[in-house]
C-alpha cells in the first residue's frame, strides 16, 4: 500500500457507544464490499471520528469512496509524527509543490488528543515556516479565501496533512436501517430514493418514464447491489409498490408527493408506512440538489 486517505464521518459520531460501534462495523464492511467490486485493494484502520484507508493509488480510490453512505469527506493525506518541526517540514515541502508565485495560502490546524502546543500554536509555527520557505514565490497568509489550504489534523503520534477535502454523502451507511420501496418516475423521485439511502435504508425502487435511467445510471452508483424493476406503465407504480411492499415485507414506500396527494397515498397504501422525503421541495431546489448528488456518481 502506498498512500493513506483520510475518511472522515460525522453522525456517526454522535450515536450511543453500542449504535456507533454497529453503524461504523456497516461502514467499515460497505467500503470493503466497494473496494472488492471496484478490483481495487485496501487496508482500514480506525480511530474515534476518522477511518484510514491504506491504498495503492488515491486517484482510483478516492471516487469509491465518494459514493459511500456515512462518509462525510475524503483526503488524501501525508503523515508524519506529531512533532511541531516534522509538521512544519512537511507543510514546506507541500508548499513548495503546490504554492505559484504570488498566491496565498491559510493553515487549518486541528488537535485530538494532549500535545504540547495549541492548535492555533501550531498554526501559527507551520505558516511562518511555509513564510520563511517560499521568499522567492511572493506568497501571503490569507485566511478567508486561500489559494492553497493546508490542513494539518493531530491525532495522538500521527499527523495527517493534506490540501484536498473531497466531499461525500454523509448520513448513516446503508444497511443500518429497514428495507424501502421507492417511486423514481424524475428527479423528485430519484431524490427521494437517494435521501431514504441516505437515511441507512436499503431501496428496492420502482422505475417508470425519465426516472429509469436516474435509477439505472445514478443510484446504482450508491449501491450497485439495488434491486431495479421497471420501467413501468405509470398508472400501475403505486399498485405494483403497494404489491411489492406486502410481498417482500417492506418497511413502507418512498413517493414523489405533493402535500394534497398524501391523503389519497396513505388511503391507498393502508397499513404500509407512506415517506415523501421531497414533499416540501421545491422544484429548484430539488433540481439543485439532484445536480449534487449527478456529481458525486461521477
Amino acid at each position: 500500500m502506498g498512500e493513506t486517505l483520510l475518511v472522515r464521518y460525522g453522525e456517526l459520531a454522535l450515536k450511543s457507544p453500542p449504535v456507533r460501534r454497529q453503524f461504523e462495523t456497516q461502514l467499515k464492511r460497505n467500503i470493503l464490499e466497494a473496494f472488492q467490486r471496484a478490483g481495487l485493494s485496501c487496508t482500514l484502520s480506525a480511530d474515534r471520528g476518522h477511518l484510514y484507508v491504506e491504498v495503492a493509488e488515491a486517484r482510483a480510490a478516492v471516487p469509491v469512496l465518494r459514493r459511500i453512505f456515512g462518509v462525510v469527506s475524503v483526503s488524501p493525506v501525508e503523515v508524519v509524527p506529531s512533532d511541531v518541526e516534522g509538521i512544519a517540514t512537511e507543510a514546506v515541502r507541500l508548499s513548495r509543490e503546490h504554492l505559484t508565485k504570488g498566491g496565498s495560502f491559510a493553515v487549518r490546524a486541528r488537535r485530538n488528543g494532549t500535545h504540547p502546543f495549541t492548535s492555533q500554536a501550531l498554526a501559527a509555527r507551520v505558516g511562518e515556516a511555509v513564510l520563511a520557505a517560499n521568499p522567492d514565490r511572493e506568497i501571503r497568509v490569507d485566511l478567508g479565501h486561500p489559494d492553497l489550504e493546508i490542513h494539518v489534523e493531530v491525532r495522538a503520534n500521527r499527523t495527517y496533512l493534506s490540501l484536498t477535502r473531497y466531499p461525500a454523502p454523509g448520513g448513516l451507511p446503508l444497511g443500518v436501517a429497514g428495507r424501502v420501496g421507492a417511486l423514481v418516475d424524475g428527479p423528485r423521485g430519484a431524490l427521494g430514493a437517494y435521501l431514504m439511502m441516505k437515511r441507512g435504508c436499503r431501496v428496492l425502487p420502482v422505475t417508470a418514464g425519465p426516472g429509469d435511467p436516474l435509477a439505472r445510471v445514478v443510484l446504482q452508483c450508491f449501491d450497485p447491489r439495488l434491486m431495479l424493476e421497471g420501467p413501468l406503465d405509470p398508472g400501475s407504480t403505486w399498485e405494483r409498490l403497494r404489491q411489492k411492499a406486502r410481498e417482500e415485507h417492506l418497511d413502507g414506500v418512498a413517493l414523489p408527493l405533493k402535500v394534497e396527494e398524501f391523503a389519497s397515498a396513505r388511503e391507498f397504501f393502508g397499513e404500509v408506512v407512506v415517506f415523501s422525503p421531497t414533499v416540501g421541495l421545491p422544484e429548484e431546489e430539488v433540481l439543485g440538489r439532484w445536480s449534487v448528488v449527478e456529481e458525486l456518481a461521477r
